[in-house]
């Protein structure tokens, strides 16, 4: 599984979001490297597609994909807690979500054999 942080030098944010990323894959039993994406530009923000730092992307996807009004630029990425409360980091839980969905995707067919077995 390919599990990248992207951030940029005037983030505060990225530690705290990569130890928090590190532990859930830890708790999760997942073995994966994270790969620090550093973005030093609006024109590199713009080729990421990089809606602000933190940002972190499994197997090339956003795990909270932003707004489609969000512009992409080296600006401090805010997130929504379960709470509804603005963080500058992501949600523990969502990030455990979204992880948990990318590293045991549904086999084909389980929808089908779960209703089966109802």
């Amino acid at each position: 599984m390919k599990v990248e942080l992207l951030w940029w030098e005037g983030c505060p944010s990225y530690p705290e979001t990569l130890a928090d990323l590190e532990r859930v894959l830890d708790e999760e039993d997942i073995e994966a490297e994270v790969d620090m994406v550093e973005v030093a530009s609006d024109e590199q923000a713009r080729r990421e597609r990089f809606p602000g730092s933190p940002t972190i992307r499994i197997g090339g996807e956003d795990i909270l994909p932003p707004d489609e009004q969000e512009s992409f630029s080296l600006t401090c990425r805010v997130y929504r807690l379960r709470d509804g409360r603005p963080s500058p980091t992501p949600d523990r839980e969502d990030l455990r979500e979204a992880i948990r969905r990318r590293a045991h995707p549904a086999e084909p067919g389980a929808c089908a054999r779960q209703r089966r077995a109802r």
